[in-house]
């Protein structure tokens, strides 16, 4: 079996949807499972929702956004305004204005997993329809009454058991079977959602449990390119990626494939395509088990507004375990995620990622203990294979704050 997955921006408009259906008539449509996300930019409209509905209740003005925007896709999709698809969108949003109207919990990580998943449920329910309209086949199937996972709402767990046994029993493996990305459920059959990445990670999973032959994820760019084309100029695709090299640039920052979406195939040696939905017929991306990266050519990622911390003990004391071990701690209970670490004798610099606005607490705790110096607004460049030409191109017209060298990695930080 194969298995493809269309993101958000594939599906945004009705030429959209009619693009997956010319993907698929080119790509071959049996034995395959479909995963596909929310329209467009619908989770962020349904965040708006449950932030609008947890502070005061009035969430039917942006709801109504929502409502509009399927409403207009599947108006230009169908011509026939007596067609089914028009009542089971309408269900969807009877029964998420249902869950809002009666809904007891003000706990803001389970409300979002009810009120969010209706993207999914929404968008499959139209590219299903519309490939039935259209000729094609296809099995709809809940990914809740599939993918089982704890209670840990917006960043389940997967019960691997539970759900390897419910997988191969739900999908016919010889027709098209079409599924939603992101979207679980946990013991108690409420809905879950499995996290950053989610819809890559429910490709990844029911390949682990089918045996899948490969995953494609089908993108807006030609494959995984060697930098962001919006910050880096000339740009070139990268032909072959080993999954231990994809996890590597993940970790640094780069927005190619999560780890938790790779780890699942590598297990199994699954490949995993990275293509362009416009352009179907080309190579892409290959990851999968071989060499690290073809062509061996420098990778470059950037992540900005970090803040760079530098800390000395008071007495001018060494720095040494007993005083790493206690940063980290405090780091960790301020959720302060550190992505660079370099030390000496009596210092101490870290850059980190102050994604949940904990810094000024921070610097308070940390300045009882510690020297502080710290500078906001910086920049983390990392090269992965690096060459001299690259990094003297990266550091021109920019002031580096700290550099580390390591065997295959420069990282900068730097103002710009």
């Amino acid at each position: 079996m194969k298995i493809f997955k269309f993101g958000g921006a594939s599906i945004k408009d009705a030429e959209g949807v009619k693009n997956v259906y010319h993907v698929l008539q080119k790509s071959g449509n049996k034995n395959q499972l479909v995963v596909i996300s929310a329209m467009g930019k619908t989770t962020n409209s349904l965040e708006e929702v449950v932030a609008a509905y947890l502070k005061n209740g009035n969430f039917r003005a942006p709801l109504s956004v929502v409502k509009e925007y399927h409403q207009k896709i599947v108006s230009e999709l169908f011509q026939n305004p007596t067609a089914s698809v028009f009542d089971k969108i309408e269900a969807f949003f009877t029964d998420l204005e249902n869950f809002l109207a009666h809904n007891k919990s003000t706990k803001y990580d389970f409300v979002y997993d009810q009120v969010v998943s209706y993207g999914e449920l929404i968008s499959t329910t139209v590219v299903s329809e519309f490939l039935k309209l259209s000729g094609l086949a296809n099995n709809w199937l809940d990914a809740r009454n599939l993918i089982k996972t704890d209670a840990t709402y917006r960043d389940a767990q997967v019960n691997w058991e539970e759900t390897q046994e419910e997988i191969p029993k739900k999908i016919k493996r010889d027709e098209l079977n079409l599924t939603q990305g992101f979207i679980a459920s946990d013991p108690n059959n409420f809905t879950t959602t499995l996290g950053r990445e989610g819809s890559d990670y429910t490709a990844a999973i029911f390949a682990y449990c089918l045996n899948a032959e490969s995953v494609t994820i089908w993108k807006d760019v030609p494959g995984v390119l060697n930098g962001d084309p919006r910050i880096f100029k000339k740009t070139q695709l990268l032909e072959q990626i080993s999954y231990e090299e994809a996890i590597e640039l993940a970790f640094y920052g780069a927005s190619v494939i999560h780890p938790k979406t790779l780890q699942p195939l590598q297990r199994k040696e699954i490949p995993l395509y990275v293509k362009s939905f416009l352009n179907p017929e080309d190579p892409g991306t290959a990851v999968s088990r071989g060499q690290n990266i073809i062509p061996l050519i420098p990778c470059f990622i950037v992540k900005k507004n970090q803040v760079l911390i530098s800390l000395s003990s008071l007495d001018f004391s060494f720095m040494v375990e007993e005083n790493i071990s206690e940063i980290f701690r405090i780091f960790h209970q301020y959720q302060i995620k550190v992505d660079l670490i370099q030390n000496s004798a009596i210092s101490f610099s870290v850059c980190v990622d102050n994604k949940f606005n904990n810094l000024e607490k921070l610097i308070q705790h940390l300045k009882a203990r510690y020297k502080v110096n710290f500078t906001t607004g910086v920049s983390l460049y990392t090269i992965r294979h690096f060459t001299d030409a690259a990094v003297k191109t990266l550091e021109k017209d920019k002031k580096v704050l700290l550099k580390q060298v390591a065997q295959n990695t420069v990282q900068l930080v730097t103002t710009e």
